[in-house]
């Protein structure tokens, strides 16, 4: 046989093992189911604030200064001015209720539900917000505690983060008692008054009562993702995800030491030499990137409605894993997903220009994707550095391990679907990872399904207003949380 027709056979094989590697991926991407809940009608009335005034209860919420800062102890005053405008702009919540105070400014409510042996839900809010940054208040359309309702928003801090959620919440408790509803189950009402500093004395306390008293419960909903517009490729319509995880935090310091003295005479390798070359070394050599759930559930769940060339990738991960997992990783947002994220914040060295320092400081965020552990990254920091003279410690009381992926095919899971496709059917819904921190991970003791997710959409120009300038919510986006908060709790009590 000679070498042309060899050549020619090798040539033949391949082009047909391509095409039959062609036609598995074709008929993979056309055989793949879509995982979207079956559209049902909502049974709970569409909103129309005619007279402004659930708009205007929200603005009220907004011009209490509920403002929590790291280190200081929030303004109790701003609090209890808030907790008595509850009081009188709910007066059916507050007189059907069970109402206790938690570590004084914090509040827990019980509605009592007629079935003892039905366990009981808890939706999940935080009263506090971020501070305003000094100096940004003139770029503000609206001034940011004014709760003014205008242009078809509502303006102020806390319109999206996170008294929307409460006053929602509030609404649709009341609407659904004026309709002389009676649940089921007990449902529980839970508000924070700490999320946005180092929460230690609203919601942890709130969960850790709940399990003194041996109460578990079968669903816990909290802040968290959103119906995002127009943010995911491929997708044409908005995409509505449901956090079932949140990653940990673990803020490790590295510290290299040495003598000091003049600067005049500095040693070959400098402490900020050396700690600059260790910093270099974390950056080159990240924890790996992986595409684990809850990541690769969303895939799962978006991919059957993304449009070509998207579609057969995601469907096909069995092959084209490795060329996503690198363009992933090419995205801030997107590698997010996909490891264990490392930030140097904090940097410290000599307090003059002219003193080598005696040490040189840098404090690195970790957060940490389910799956990897604080004890993990602990143990990646010292073995990339690869210096004893190096220190390492993980910061007391930093350390958050990330919390247990929710099951995505239990029972709670597919009501939540169900109640955002039916408040919300021109959205995909998919499971996703949310990769800052909520009140949620408190509750995992009390609960193996705890989801974040508040129901409102999301576009590009949206996103920088989350503790930023300009936060609002539109009028139409509120009116449909309420909605969404007493659908869910009706379809939590339907018969299964």
């Amino acid at each position: 046989m000679g070498i042309r027709t060899i050549i020619r056979r090798t040539a033949a094989l391949s082009g047909l093992g391509v095409g039959i590697l062609v036609g598995v991926v074709c008929v993979r991407t056309m055989l793949i189911e879509s995982k979207q809940p079956t559209f049902t009608a909502p049974t709970v009335p569409e909103f129309v604030d005619a007279g402004g005034e659930q708009a205007g209860r929200l603005g009220q919420a907004v011009r209490f200064q509920t403002v929590s800062r790291d280190g200081q102890p929030p303004v109790s005053a701003e609090f209890l001015r808030m907790h008595e405008f509850l009081k009188t702009s709910f007066p059916r919540v507050h007189s059907t209720l069970g109402r206790e105070s938690v570590s004084d400014l914090s509040m827990l409510y019980k509605w009592e539900g007629q079935d003892p042996q039905a366990r009981p839900i808890l939706l999940l809010a935080h009263q506090d917000v971020v501070p305003v940054e000094n100096g940004t208040e003139g770029r503000w359309q609206k001034p940011p505690f004014s709760g003014e309702v205008a242009d078809g928003f509502i303006w102020g801090r806390g319109a999206l983060d996170d008294k929307c959620s409460m006053m929602a919440i509030f609404e649709s408790v009341e609407w659904l008692l004026a309709q002389g509803y009676k649940p089921r189950r007990t449902i529980y009402l839970a508000f924070g008054h700490d999320e946005e500093a180092v929460a230690v004395g609203g919601a942890l306390k709130i969960a850790e009562l709940l399990k003194s008293r041996g109460i578990q419960l079968e669903l816990v909903l909290d802040e968290g993702l959103s119906v995002v517009k127009g943010i995911m490729p491929g997708v044409k319509r908005p995409v509505a995800l449901v956090g079932v995880s949140e990653k940990g935090v673990a803020n490790v310091e590295v510290e290299a030491v040495g003598e000091g003295g003049h600067s005049s005479m500095p040693p070959k390798r400098t402490l900020i030499g050396k700690l600059s070359r260790a910093l270099t070394r974390l950056e080159e050599h990240p924890m790996a990137a992986e595409l684990r759930p809850p990541t690769s559930d969303m895939f799962d769940y978006v991919a059957p409605e993304m449009s070509w060339p998207l579609k057969p990738v995601m469907t096909n991960r069995w092959l084209f894993g490795p060329i996503l997992r690198w363009q992933l990783d090419q995205g801030n947002s997107t590698r997010a997903l996909l490891r264990t994220t490392q930030a140097p914040t904090m940097l410290s060295g000599s307090p003059k220009s002219n003193v080598l320092p005696q040490a040189a400081r840098a404090t690195i965020n970790f957060r940490i994707r389910p799956g990897d552990s604080t004890d993990q990254v602990v143990e990646h920091v010292r073995k990339v550095i690869g210096d004893d003279s190096i220190r390492v410690n993980a910061q007391p009381g930093s350390l958050i391990e990330p919390s247990p992926v929710s099951d995505v095919r239990s029972p709670s899971f597919s009501i939540m679907t169900k109640t955002i496709a039916s408040v919300f059917p021109e959205a995909i819904v998919a499971p996703g990872l949310m990769i800052g921190a909520s009140d949620g991970r408190h509750f995992v003791p009390v609960s193996e399904s705890v989801y974040r997710f508040v129901p409102f959409v999301l576009e590009p120009d949206d996103l920088s207003r989350l503790h930023g300038t300009n936060e609002r919510i539109r009028i139409t986006d509120y009116l449909r949380m309420i909605r969404f908060y007493a659908q869910f709790v009706k379809n939590f009590d339907a018969p299964r």
